[in-house]
């Protein structure tokens, strides 16, 4: 059996630049149907979802599953032709299943900026409406390296005045629940320079990359998102 690494509660910053620490954002679960997805997440295991929106010229939509400070993205291809030219869009797409099995993540920054300009990403802009007509803008870097590896979140930073999604009031069955830890297979040292600073809890064995399990603290267990789901 393979070894397991714990990053540190810290990481550190191997380059410098920026300052400012990384939180978890969300975790991506690429589905063919996200009515479908929802009602097994709620069935299944008390996870109340509610209606995201559609993200202009990548061809997707999502649903988000609060969960406080992070999420989960139910999202979902809504248009082929659009998705195909879009990177976030072509991940979705090729990365859909049936099951609830985990895609990629997301790391916030408040200064996206910086974190670019180390890594030397670009950085492109995106949006959505809600139901109810409210625009949610951000910015990110880094999508294009994560859909190639998977041990790697993208990072994200949301616009001012645009509330986090994971903070929508909503009541899970399944009460209070939390991200307690993400699995990840691939090159720890990597993983350790790409975040910089962060108190992110997560696990990397050797392997191919890949966010294999999302695993969330409930009061009555856990619950595991995995690949080795149906």
């Amino acid at each position: 059996m393979q070894p397991s690494v714990t990053t540190p509660l810290v990481a550190p910053s191997v380059l410098g630049g920026e300052t400012s620490r990384v939180e978890l954002d969300h975790v991506l679960i690429a589905v063919g149907d996200l009515s479908a997805a929802a009602s097994v997440l709620e069935g299944r295991y008390g996870l109340t979802s509610i209606e995201g929106g559609r993200h202009p010229g990548w061809g997707t939509a999502n649903r988000v599953v609060p969960l406080g400070a992070a999420y989960l993205e139910l999202v979902a291809v809504v248009d082929h032709a659009q998705a195909s030219k879009s990177a976030f869009g072509s991940w979705v797409a090729h990365g859909s299943s049936d099951s609830l099995r985990p895609l990629g993540w997301a790391v916030r920054t408040d200064d996206l900026d910086a974190v670019a300009t180390r890594l030397h990403l670009a950085v492109a802009a995106g949006s959505r409406e809600t139901r109810d007509g409210r625009r949610l803008q951000w910015r990110l870097a880094g999508v294009e390296q994560s859909a190639a590896q998977p041990t790697l979140p993208f990072f994200i930073q949301w616009e001012q005045e645009t509330p986090l999604p994971g903070s929508a009031p909503v009541q899970h069955a399944a009460g209070e629940v939390a991200i307690r830890n993400l699995r990840l297979t691939g090159d720890a040292d990597h993983l350790a320079a790409w975040l910089g600073e962060h108190r992110i809890p997560l696990s990397v064995r050797r392997g191919e990359p890949a966010l294999t399990a999302v695993v969330l603290a409930t009061g009555d267990g856990d619950i595991v998102l995995t690949h080795d789901l149906p």
